[in-house]
Parts: C-alpha cells; sequence; structure tokens
C-alpha cells in the first residue's frame, strides 16, 4: 500500500464588502503548485456575515483548483498515451 498526502492552504482576505480565496495545491516537491482562486460579495441588501463570504469564496478557490487538476491529469494522461484526452468533472 501506498500512502500520500496532499495539502492545501487556504488564503482569505476582505476588502470593501469583497473576500477573496487562493487556494494552494503543492502535490510532489518537484511539481509546480497549482493555485485555485474565488471570491464572494455581500449583495446590498444582504446581511453582512463574514462566514459565509469566507465559505463561498473558499468554495470557489477549491472548485478551480478541481478544474485546474483535471487539466493537469488530462495532459500527463495524454502524454503517457499518445492520445487525445477529455476528462469529465
Amino acid at each position: 500500500m501506498h500512502t500520500r498526502t496532499w495539502n492545501v492552504e487556504i488564503l482569505l482576505t476582505e476588502e470593501e464588502g469583497t473576500t477573496h480565496a487562493r487556494a494552494q495545491l503543492q502535490s510532489e516537491p518537484t511539481a509546480a503548485p497549482l493555485t485555485g482562486h474565488g471570491t464572494s460579495r455581500v449583495g446590498p441588501h444582504d446581511k453582512d456575515i463574514p462566514e459565509i463570504g469566507d465559505e463561498l469564496a473558499a468554495a470557489r478557490a477549491l472548485s478551480d483548483l478541481a478544474g485546474q487538476l483535471l487539466g493537469t491529469s488530462a495532459d500527463d494522461i495524454a502524454a503517457a498515451t499518445e492520445e487525445d484526452v477529455t476528462l469529465l468533472q
């Protein structure tokens, strides 16, 4: 059995009613990190509840990161098989 641990670091910042999230994955020591981005904003008629903005921005950043990881996987499979590859979410 082979076990690996990948860690994702999420950085949240808030500026003028907008929450920005950056989710970064360093999968292997020699691989370039992948970074996903997401934002959320408080609507003009919504209560300002920072926790909800953090959750939404982080979810969007992780979704962006997941899409990039699928793209990387498709590229790696294509390189190994020398065939066109399309991966579905």
